[in-house]
């Protein structure tokens, strides 16, 4: 044991604070007032900074963030921190983000007035989920924008194990808009400082990765978030980024280097740094800005010697072609100048967690690529000292590494990060890595997992004497390690271990120790009037101290080392008795192998459990202890969280036909959602045939299906292709439309279905489809023709937006017709899949009450068509599906929430507004409230507003409305028909009639406000219900516009709008 600066020092106070289990730190106040330097974890600096109100103006936590342990303190300081932005909780389903989407659009001119500075939580597969929504984000300004902080952690695989990949956003980059910048982070200070760096970028949305699997959890570093101290100065992003003492891309290794490797930054950017620095020959670029993506900087930082770029992405599985090698080839690529070549590798989950448990096979992977000696993973052995500590959760003992940690922190750096397992074990077990080195300038650091690999402990100390008996903890140590056993055991220890655990230690050679130290602690807990388990700890600590000093550890000196802790908990007489009882109390045991029973004497011994990190806790302010964003009873209930969500989310209606009716796997393998397939039975035009706009009604059939709808929901259609214009395009490119092809599941590693080229094409593949600009720059790969490739490469290049801008937005061409204006380009099938990805649900308002049709399910819907530059017409995908549908015809279906719902209480006004099709979820509402009123049940004030062209054209269930005016179901109906008086009336003009009754609904008798259609009417709307309050409830603009702010929140100001 050699690190001996420990001498003769004393410890920091909050390791007496810790010990005794006292909170170190007031949370009262924004501890962000000036520069300062932190101890705590990465991640709560980062919440600090994105949770102020003045950062945010609303912070919305996704439940998927909360389950890896980031946003709970932000729950905790919106009671406590008056300095606290609004705080949201959302869960996370299709269609996430669509309300971020919202309140940032044009329809809320006070959000516009006041300015909207979003954050959002969510997890990299909170983040896939909302890439679709993100879609619709208007343009960013410097008071309407959105921030998205993404702690960098996934469960995966049957064990629940949580990594750092983020192959769940392999297929999400492609299709981020434009206007947001996607920034990654590793290091504690990176994260900070990107954290920060995030809500300064006043022109673009952002999202900011960074790793919360290790590294920004561990408690130890020390940084300083200055950058929120600077005045930002009015430049562009590239300019920016470089302010903040930061590039688009990092390189480092050999100036010479033929191999080059590519990586995101995060954990095993960080392993592949430290390697290259050691090697020659070899070099590592780490993308820090991935949107937008910079080719020019990219190769301006690429030595002129390369010959080979080997681009490491995160994939679900190994068929699966990443993002950033489509990048990366766009911007090497070329074809007058074809550079290096560009090669993939493609990292699952179950690799990732293989590199990051075993460094030495990520080593060896980067020298077998470059062809060079290996080279160590991590830091010089001799001048890093680790010790590791196991217990059981909420123990007596549970603060001790903390302390230990602490006590080591004023002249080395000493990093802790708490890891633990909530299923191999009843009650869970904890693992706390603690790593000692040297302090210096430039020290690099590495994620724990590879600092800390399997069988590299100096020390361990087991807190729990069970534990051994369950699990291969040994395992851990190195050879000749030092191993404390808390337990009342001393010679008995053999005796009581299985005999795999014994052959481990002999076999390691380790020196096994044990204490009693709930008796050492029973003699003087009565005698010096201290809390026993406090007088315990301290008795531990003296043992840990002893053993870990090892030859510069002596009575008197670990005393002294123990007193800034100890002596808050004791008297500094009775120390040096509990230290002396301590010390003697230490025994070593005496290893040796029981004899093996004779096989019929006992059954065979249980096989020991391996630890596997899958939960992290939080400890709140207020003493709550939160695991996995639930905040439960014991331990054992974490499991349960996670593993039944359903049972611990509010109670719903019980469904008798669960069971009954399970999906068919087979149906649509690779959608993630639960499908149903359901029959048409209705598809009727309501406008007539002569008049521009096709809106017709469909109704189907879902008996046998179990599909349950709650009204104001969405129907996801799954629509497939033009069948006549897939046979056309297979006709044109070659393949036979009946040849089978094998495509993987995307969101499940290494599962695989078997389709037809034609049922791919017509039911999957987004054919005809819109191509983003990485679909060109990957289809130049695949071009024979010179000429082809060069204008691929030129239409996917920074330098052909205009030209990307102009085929996108004025031609609107599709993938197909790419490949037709490209023909030398053909990839194969399969190839086109992962290229062009899956046909999105689209989804359709429900227009019907389930509680009224029974065993049904109606739409109201417009077909999309208009007529590009070349004359050609086009349709939207889905409405031109639904358009077409026979009696009888099958649709495969999901369904999706929505935010309009009716209110609790059905004594609650609902004032609805619909323009054209969105009247659809509107007739739900009236549906279900004829019902109440037939059965006798009271229902609050009904208003109703529909706005469209022409009345004789487009009164959309004109009949139905009319029907319910008479029965009294709608109270008030207000039907604008803009274009058949001589002036043009809108519903904001008939509201502005209602302007009295409407405040007064709002305002008195919680009232609900509903808009659903196009986003224009938008504003005008919103003006009109302010001028109501203004006029007669005694409200000033302002405070009118706050207080249907305060609606929004309280979902009583609704709007969903496209």
């Amino acid at each position: 044991m050699t690190i001996e600066v420990f001498s003769g020092t004393t410890t920091p106070l909050s390791a007496a604070a810790t010990l005794i289990g006292t909170p170190t730190e007031d949370p009262k106040g924004s501890p962000i007032q000036e520069a300062s330097v932190f101890s705590k974890p990465a991640s709560h600096i980062i919440e600090l900074l994105a949770s102020r109100s003045a950062t945010s103006s609303a912070v919305y936590i996704y439940d998927v963030a909360e389950q890896v342990g980031f946003g709970t303190l932000t729950k905790t300081w919106s009671s406590t921190m008056e300095s606290t932005a609004p705080v949201i909780s959302l869960q996370t389903r299709a269609g996430a983000g669509l309300s971020l989407v919202g309140r940032l659009s044009e329809g809320s001119s006070q959000d516009l007035v006041q300015g909207a500075i979003l954050t959002a939580y969510t997890t990299p597969a909170g983040l896939a989920s909302m890439a679709e929504s993100l879609s619709y984000l208007p343009p960013a300004t410097s008071n309407s924008r959105l921030i998205i902080q993404v702690p960098a952690v996934t469960t995966v695989g049957p064990s629940f194990a949580l990594s750092p990949t983020l192959a769940s956003l392999s297929a999400t980059f492609t299709i981020l808009p434009d206007n947001l910048v996607v920034l990654l982070s590793a290091t504690p200070q990176e994260s900070i400082d990107l954290a920060a760096l995030s809500y300064k970028l006043t022109s673009s949305h952002v999202v900011h990765i960074f790793d919360h699997h290790g590294i920004s959890r561990e408690s130890g570093h020390s940084f300083v978030p200055t950058l929120q101290l600077k005045d930002t100065p009015a430049f562009g992003i590239p300019e920016l980024i470089r302010w903040s003492g930061y590039q688009f891309f990092d390189y480092v290794g050999d100036s010479n280097a033929e191999t080059v490797v590519v990586l995101l930054n995060g954990p095993l950017a960080l392993m592949a740094k430290s390697i290259v620095t050691r090697t020659s020959g070899l070099g590592v670029v780490i993308v820090r800005v991935l949107r937008p993506w910079d080719g020019d900087a990219f190769k301006q930082c690429l030595p002129d010697t390369v010959k080979e770029v080997h681009v490491f992405d995160d994939v679900p599985n190994e068929l699966c072609q990443g993002s950033l090698f489509v990048d990366v080839f766009g911007s090497l690529y070329g074809p007058n100048s074809p550079g290096p070549r560009v090669r993939a590798q493609r990292v699952t989950p179950t690799r990732t967690s293989s590199f990051l448990s075993d460094p030495a096979q990520f080593s060896a992977l980067l020298t077998e690529i470059s062809h060079q000696v290996p080279a160590a993973t991590h830091l010089d052995a001799s001048l890093t000292r680790k010790l590791l500590f196991f217990s059981t959760p909420k123990s007596d003992l549970s603060p001790l590494p903390q302390t230990v940690a602490n006590s080591f922190s004023s002249t080395v750096s000493a990093r802790l990060l708490t890891d633990h397992d909530i299923f191999s074990k009843s009650g869970g077990i904890t693992a706390d890595k603690i790593v000692l080195s040297p302090r210096s300038e430039g020290t690099e650091i590495l994620p724990m997992a590879a600092e800390f690999p399997t069988g590299t402990a100096d020390f361990i100390c087991i807190l729990d004497t069970n534990l051994l008996k369950s699990h291969s903890l040994l395992n851990q140590a190195k050879s000749g390690a030092i191993v404390l056993v808390i337990s009342p055991w001393s010679s008995e220890l053999p005796y009581n271990l299985p005999a795999a655990v014994l052959s481990a230690a002999v076999e390691k050679k380790l020196r096994i120790f044990t204490l009693d130290a709930k008796a050492v602690s029973s003699d003087f807990g009565a005698e010096i009037g201290a809390a026993q388990d406090a007088v315990q700890r301290v008795v531990v600590y003296l043992a840990v101290l002893r053993l870990y000093l090892g030859k510069a550890a002596s009575e008197p000196a670990v005393r002294k080392l123990a007193e800034g802790v100890a002596l808050e908990v004791i008297q500094g007489g009775q120390l040096a008795k509990i230290s002396a009882s301590s010390w003697a109390a230490l025994e070593e045991v005496e290893l040796h192998i029981p004899p093996v029973a004779d096989e019929g004497d006992a059954k065979p011994p249980s096989p020991l459990k391996q630890f596997e990190f899958n939960a992290i806790a939080v400890e709140t302010d207020d003493g709550q202890t939160v695991i996995n964003g639930s905040k439960v009873s014991s331990w054992h209930d974490a499991a349960k969280h996670l593993l039944f969500p359903s049972v611990f989310t509010p109670p719903t209606p019980p469904s008798e036909e669960v069971e009954e009716y399970l999906q068919d796997p087979s149906l649509r393998p690779e959608v993630p959602e639960h499908t149903y397939l359901v029959t048409c039975t209705v598809n009727r035009r309501l406008t007539p045939l002569e008049y521009d706009r096709n809106v017709f009604h469909l109704e189907f059939d879902t008996v046998g299906t179990g599909l349950k709808y709650a009204i104001g929901e969405a129907l996801g259609v799954h629509g497939w292709n033009d069948e006549q214009e897939v046979l056309d395009f297979c006709k044109w490119y070659g393949v036979d439309p009946e040849r089978l092809i094998t495509i993987p599941v995307a969101a499940n590693e290494g599962k695989m279905y078997t389709r037809t080229t034609f049922q791919a094409l017509q039911q999957q593949i987004d054919l005809f489809g819109r191509p983003p600009k990485s679909f060109y720059s990957g289809l130049a790969a695949y071009a024979t023709s010179p000429a082809d490739r060069l204008a691929l490469q030129f239409i996917g290049a920074p330098e052909g937006s205009s030209t990307f801008k102009k085929l996108g937005e004025k031609d609107t061409v599709t993938f197909a017709e790419v490949l037709q204006r490209y023909p030398s380009a053909k990839p194969g099938i399969e190839t086109l899949y992962e290229m062009i990805g899956e046909i999105k649900p689209r989804h359709y308002s429900i227009a019907s009450a389930q509680s009224v049709v029974g065993n049904r399910v109606d739409l109201l819907v417009v077909t999309v068509e208009w007529t590009a530059p070349n004359g050609t017409l086009r349709y939207g995908q889905c409405t031109r599906y639904l358009a077409g549908l026979k009696v009888g015809q099958k649709v495969t279906v999901s369904i999706k929430p929505s935010v309009m719902k009716l209110p609790p209480d059905n004594m609650q006004p609902i004032i609805m507004a619909g323009l054209g099709t969105g009247a659809a979820p509107f007739r739900a509402f009236l549906q279900h409230r004829a019902l109440l009123a037939h059965q006798g049940i009271p229902v609050g004030p009904t208003y109703y507003y529909f706005g469209s062209r022409h009345q004789h054209q487009e009164y959309l269930y004109g009949e139905e409305i009319e029907a319910y005016i008479l029965d009294g179901t709608i109270t008030k109906a207000g039907l604008a028909f803009s274009r058949d008086g001589p002036k043009k009336v809108y519903i904001q003009h008939l509201m502005l009639e209602d302007a009295t009754v409407l405040a007064s609904l709002l305002k008195n008798q919680a009232g609900v406000f509903y808009l659903c259609g196009p986003t224009w009417p938008v504003p005008d709307v919103y003006e009109a219900l302010v001028g109501a309050l203004v006029k007669n409830e005694g409200h000033t603009s302002e405070s009118a516009g706050e207080f249907l702010m305060s609606l929004k929140e309280e979902e009583r100001y609704v709007l969903e709008v496209y």
